[in-house]
């Protein structure tokens, strides 16, 4: 089978078509002065490896013969992973949103030689249908008008340059204060389901900073039904088939409003940001069922999606063997088959029937509690549960011998700093050292393998690190340094994030906006300089380097990461008032600002019921670093944070300061409710 030039490639999703009978490029010089000197427009395909519609338009189009030949006359034809360039999908997805009112993946767009739009759709299906039109006649009334009609199609190209240059000047400034979360939560609750959790109806995506905005609210404002919508979605997500019930895990979204049904692949990004609500969760409640979530989710990622060399690869396929699901899902009379006498305890409490609820087989779920489960068979709960893990541990070890989906083993600088704060969070309220040791071992790997000359790089595979870093890389590293210090404060931690802190405001900021570009100043000019303002899928780099640079105020003092950090929170808190779904965690670092940040060190955690009393705590406004021997306070005695806090080796001593007030010692838990 010939192969095009994608085959040099690391990334997994361009590998997928390597061998296509389309000569994809990859987006790079070559391929696009191709196009200018042989005057042919672009055809930019933007998918991932997981994307269920981007195989099956893949399989449709880009594996027809016919169609490839029709392709390849008549267009310079780019493949690019959205994973690997983040900036290029960003502009074209805009592009998307201003001509359909909707994006996705696969993206589909018709450039010019010079890059300007001119056509953009999602999926196409190779022949008519689904109301929209077959990609083959697409193609072929495309390629006439371009040689028809030149000047139609570039004037179709400037209006789209036009609309897409306005959607980039968003900044309104507006004071903060707590009028902004006020609206902002009203706003948001009125988009939530009352019935099953989240937001809107089908599909459903986690949208976890928003649940952490409400619990974060209903602390300040002292409502409970925000809190309680929270903790119901929770709830509700975890006991739905969007869970993996068996290995732990979320799958990417549910298609349906119930949980039940999901769209099946694994997302690092997701199960990084989900656990940290869920450990908000049990920080309020002390209720098991959000940590055993936290856990198990994190124990999934380090036994499925860790590298040998402590890096977390990205995704895991929806299909296996060409079918969407088909490794999780089952039939009732296997599982009778597999679990024998334990069988009707397991179906009963995961709702397994005969006729199923995913095209006649079942994706397992929990509609009933393990008390009625109990009752219904004269057992103890405590008896019920372990059968259950025993039925769990022996379809597990069925599901194994499946064949498995597909994995994206690329490491992304972004996605593995989400995973690293995640795990510093779970290492919080489980105590659970395993968390922490891979944690540190990924800011190694990013240390020995992402950087380069002073510079963060995005991906790295088989050895190959590649492409400059964008915000979101600099952005989620810094937090997820600050999150490890907090728990094991080496000063080498704190410097780094410095370091790319003051990298950020030099190569990344805006000064007219007052917020920053996607990409840095050094970067290839694209047709635009994207930026990233929205929380969606995955909080904005904005959002998070805001947050970042305020922490980063807090421990330093240095004054120009808070103006930085305020400016971005100023340029954009109305917009997070007005539309607070595209901006929870925005408005969380919002909140963290106007609730002025709670400064703890735990000098010398001997006492453990000091320690978790703190760590138990939902303390969202908080900066919580515990100090373990004094050589680290001495290492750190420069910082202001740590400044006159000395070290006692036969106590353990807790400082509590807000608003450049510092309490006097404190030795009990008594003395420290009252400072809190």
């Amino acid at each position: 089978m010939p192969e095009n030039s994608l085959i040099h490639e690391t990334s997994p999703y361009l590998l997928q078509h390597a061998k296509n009978p389309v000569q994809w490029y990859t987006w790079n010089e070559p391929a696009l002065k191709k196009a200018t000197e042989e005057h042919k427009p672009i055809f930019l395909s933007i998918g991932y490896s997981s994307c269920h519609w981007c195989h099956v338009m893949a399989h449709e189009s880009f594996e027809n013969s016919e169609i490839a030949k029709i392709m390849n006359e008549n267009f310079i034809n780019i493949k690019v992973d959205r994973e690997e360039r983040p900036d290029i999908d960003d502009i074209y997805q805009k592009v998307c949103q201003i001509a359909t009112g909707q994006g996705g993946w696969p993206l589909s767009v018709f450039l010019t030689p010079d890059q300007k739009p001119f056509y953009v759709g999602t999926y196409f299906p190779i022949l008519d249908s689904y109301g929209r039109p077959g990609f083959g006649s697409l193609l072929r009334q495309l390629a006439q008008s371009w040689k028809e009609k030149p000047q139609d199609i570039l004037k179709t190209a400037e209006n789209f340059l036009t609309n897409l240059q306005k959607t980039e000047s968003v900044s309104t400034f507006e004071h903060l204060d707590k009028s902004i979360l006020d609206e902002a939560a009203i706003n948001l609750m009125q988009l939530g389901d009352p019935i099953h959790g989240g937001f809107g109806s089908a599909p459903k995506f986690p949208n976890s900073a928003n649940l952490s905005f409400m619990l974060r609210y209903s602390k300040l404002s002292g409502i409970s039904k925000f809190q309680e919508f929270a903790l119901k979605t929770l709830r509700k997500m975890a006991q739905g088939g969007i869970f993996d019930q068996l290995r732990g895990g979320f799958h990417r979204y549910s298609t349906d409003s119930r949980w039940l049904v999901p769209h099946f692949e694994k997302m690092l990004y997701d199960n990084a940001l989900i656990p940290v609500v869920y450990t908000e969760a049990y920080q309020i409640t002390k209720d098991p069922f959000y940590l055993e979530v936290v856990t198990k989710t994190l124990n999934y990622v380090l036994e499925e999606m860790t590298s040998t060399e402590g890096g977390f690869y990205s995704a895991q396929d929806a299909d296996s063997e060409g079918e969407e699901g088909k490794y999780y899902v089952w039939n009732k009379s296997e599982i009778q088959e597999i679990l024998g006498n334990d069988a009707d305890v397991f179906c009963l409490f995961y709702d397994v029937t005969d006729g199923g609820n995913f095209e006649g087989k079942t994706i397992l779920c929990n509609n009933i509690s393990l008390s009625s489960v109990a009752f219904k068979f004269g057992k103890t709960e405590d008896q019920v549960k372990n059968i259950l893990d025993s039925c769990i541990k022996k379809l597990l070890d069925v599901r194994t011998k499946r064949i498995p989906p597909g994995l994206d083993d690329k490491i992304l600088t972004s996605w593995n700093a989400l995973m690293i704060s995640a795990l510093a969070k779970g290492f919080r309220v489980s105590n659970e050292q395993s968390f922490l040791s891979a944690a540190e071992k990924c800011i190694s790997f990013i240390e020995n393998h992402l950087v380069k000359n002073g510079k963060l790089l995005r991906t790295y595979k088989n050895g190959t690190s590649k492409i400059q870093a964008y915000l979101e890389d600099y952005s989620y590293f810094i937090s997820a340094l600050l999150d490890i210090f907090e728990i094991n404060p080496k000063s080498k931690y704190l410097e780094t994030a410095q370091t790319f802190g003051n990298y950020l405001i030099d190569h990344f900021w805006d000064p007219t906006q007052k917020n920053f570009f996607m990409t840095d100043n050094t970067h290839e000019k694209l047709i635009i300089r994207p930026k990233s303002n929205y929380d969606l899928s995955m909080p904005s780099g904005n959002s998070v380097a805001a947050y970042s640079l305020l922490r980063l105020y807090h421990l330093t003092q240095e004054k120009k990461f808070l103006e930085v950090s305020l400016a971005v929170m100023e340029s954009q808190a109305t917009m997070a008032a007005e539309n607070p779904f595209g901006f929870g965690y925005l408005l969380n670092t919002i909140y963290m600002y106007l609730q002025k940040p709670l400064e703890i060190t735990i000098l010398n955690p001997k006492n453990t019921e000091i320690s978790k009393y703190l760590t138990g705590m939902f303390l969202p406004e908080s900066i919580l670093v515990t100090v373990r021997d004094e050589n680290q306070i001495k290492n750190l005695a420069k910082i202001p944070f740590f400044a006159g806090k000395e070290f006692n080796y036969d106590k353990t001593i807790v400082f509590v300061c807000k608003d450049f007030t510092c309490s006097l010692p404190l030795e009990s838990i008594s003395e420290i409710e009252k400072q809190l």
